[in-house]
């Protein structure tokens, strides 16, 4: 059995934005590209390891008691989505995977959007557990399970409300599923669930998790960066009808975003999501925005989730209280904190260039980060939208 071991084994925003793509843009094509932000040098045949996991994530298939779980996990699928993931086979021949001589990785997904983008949370999980395996690390689960219930029980005792964020960089499935069963002995009700759509199938979790950057840089390359959020949300809108009612508001700086962000979204979204910059200058944009648009910010949600422990979403969550409510998605802190040295790797798989038909030329995709050092895509592409939204930021 391989690394990926269900088609299951994925993030809940790859189904729902597979979903979206295929309801409104089935022809629309994509690019992915795997990122190392750390530029790791990858032992020698690497990537010839790599292609072994993804040729045998070709024998993947759903079963009928996977299906029955997404049907009544996830009510906002319809039964033609649900029957699509029934049929599905991951394509090997839609990824390039290699290295050069220096070790670095690359690997680049191709295909129709709506099928290229299951590719992006199993390769980034097949990748983390591969060079664990290949660099010979080992995790101290005795530490990892002192770790994990002491972190449950400082988020119940402290009535935090989160989610397991953590497949993308953990250790391995094996670790991630056990980290999962002690944070749901151990947290109570302040687990809300977890991301990981198979991990819920088998510890009977909730599945939790909004739309990725991708869907608005999708919209950015496609209908221009000053129309980017609202036609995103819009669509969005248009697909699930109120559900999945959390927006992700940093692809383009967070400025822009709330400068984008319409009384009517402020009234159909339940929550925006803080993924990147400082949280407490995010709470008080948000805040402003809110009231600035006569909505009472203590009726909706900030998901904070950018590189959280426990006691940071506790700084947070008393500085949020009684003013906006405050949920968090935990990920890596939760699922690599196995002790020995071991280093959760800082690697990304974003959407590079995207086209509304196979016949068109590709566009160019980018992501304009609140922290600096973190943009990605094109230079060029980055140098544009930032001339075109008025911003003078880093590079």
């Amino acid at each position: 059995m391989g690394i990926i071991r269900s088609i299951l084994d994925t993030d809940l925003y790859k189904f729902t934005t597979s979903y979206a793509y295929s309801k409104l843009y089935p022809r629309a094509c994509g690019r992915f590209q795997f990122i190392d932000r750390d530029h790791t040098i990858y032992p020698k045949g690497f990537a010839e390891l790599v292609k072994s996991e993804i040729q045998a994530m070709a024998s993947l298939s759903l079963s009928r008691e996977e299906a029955q779980f997404l049907a009544h996990g996830l009510p906002y699928l319809p039964p033609t989505y649900i029957d699509f993931v029934r049929g599905y086979r991951f394509d090997p021949q839609e990824v390039q995977v290699s290295q050069d001589e220096e070790g670095h990785l690359s690997i680049w997904a191709e295909g129709l959007l709506y099928r290229i983008t299951l590719w992006e949370t199993p390769i980034l999980a097949l990748v983390s557990e591969l060079y664990y395996q290949a660099t010979g690390a080992e995790p101290d689960m005795q530490y990892a399970e002192q770790r994990i219930i002491e972190k449950a029980r400082m988020l119940r005792e402290h009535n935090i409300t989160f989610s397991m964020f953590g497949m993308r960089r953990r250790f391995s499935f094996d670790v991630e599923l056990r980290m999962t069963e002690l944070l749901k002995e151990h947290a109570g009700e302040s687990l809300y669930g977890t991301s990981n759509v198979y991990i819920a199938y088998l510890l009977g979790l909730r599945v939790t998790g909004t739309h990725p950057h991708e869907w608005i840089q999708f919209h950015g390359a496609m209908f221009g960066y000053k129309m980017a959020n609202y036609m995103a949300m819009e669509d969005w809108i248009n697909v699930y009808d109120g559900d999945l009612g959390t927006v992700l508001t940093d692809t383009y700086t967070t400025d822009v975003f709330m400068s984008n962000f319409s009384k009517k979204h402020a009234m159909l979204y339940t929550s925006l999501r803080h993924d990147s910059g400082d949280p407490f200058v995010f709470t008080e944009k948000a805040i402003a925005r809110y009231k600035e648009l006569r909505v009472d910010p203590t009726i909706k949600y900030i998901i904070f989730s950018d590189s959280l422990n426990p006691e940071r979403a506790i700084e947070i969550a008393d500085y949020c209280r009684g003013r906006i409510g405050a949920s968090f998605g935990i990920g890596t802190n939760l699922s690599n904190d196995v002790g020995n040295g071991v280093k959760p790797r800082n690697i990304v798989m974003k959407l590079y260039s995207c086209k509304m038909t196979e016949r068109e030329r590709w566009h160019n995709c980018i992501k304009l980060s609140d922290v600096e050092g973190k943009h990605t895509g094109d230079p060029q592409e980055i140098e544009l939208a930032q001339r075109t939204l008025g911003l003078d930021l880093f590079p």
